[in-house]
């Protein structure tokens, strides 16, 4: 991980997946299910977990919002999106509310977290380096 990239995951209240991150835990993982199912049980996976409590759920974008509280206060999106039959891209979005604009690599550390709940709850197939 470069200087840059480092100073970013401290010095920043924000953090998300994608397919090519430079970071692998933050990397787009990947689940054999369809959208729908997936959709269904991480619903009633963070509706059930105290920590969290939804915002809301769009089926037709293929997102659920909710705010995780443990600590500090996140603001989470995961997009859900079929890419192809039984594989299925979970990205997420972090942004912890706070009064300064930094939030010490805590969003950072929550998506790994939120990973492991899925993974729980999915049959992970990998991440999109792998």
């Amino acid at each position: 991980m470069s200087l840059r990239s480092t100073i970013n995951k401290h010095f920043n209240n924000h953090s998300e997946t994608r397919d090519k991150h430079s970071d692998p835990a933050l990397q787009t993982h990947y689940f054999k299910t369809t959208k729908d199912k997936a959709m269904q049980q991480l619903e009633a996976t963070f509706r059930n977990m105290k920590e969290a409590q939804i915002i809301a759920v769009s089926k037709e974008h293929g997102e659920i919002s909710f705010n995780y509280k443990a600590g500090r206060k996140v603001f989470v999106i995961m997009t859900i999106i079929m890419v192809r039959p039984y594989r299925t891209a979970i990205d997420i979005s972090a942004t912890t509310e706070s009064a300064i604009p930094f939030d010490l690599g805590y969003s950072h550390k929550l998506i790994p977290k939120l990973y492991d709940t899925i993974k729980k709850e999915l049959d992970f197939i990998g991440t999109s380096a792998e």
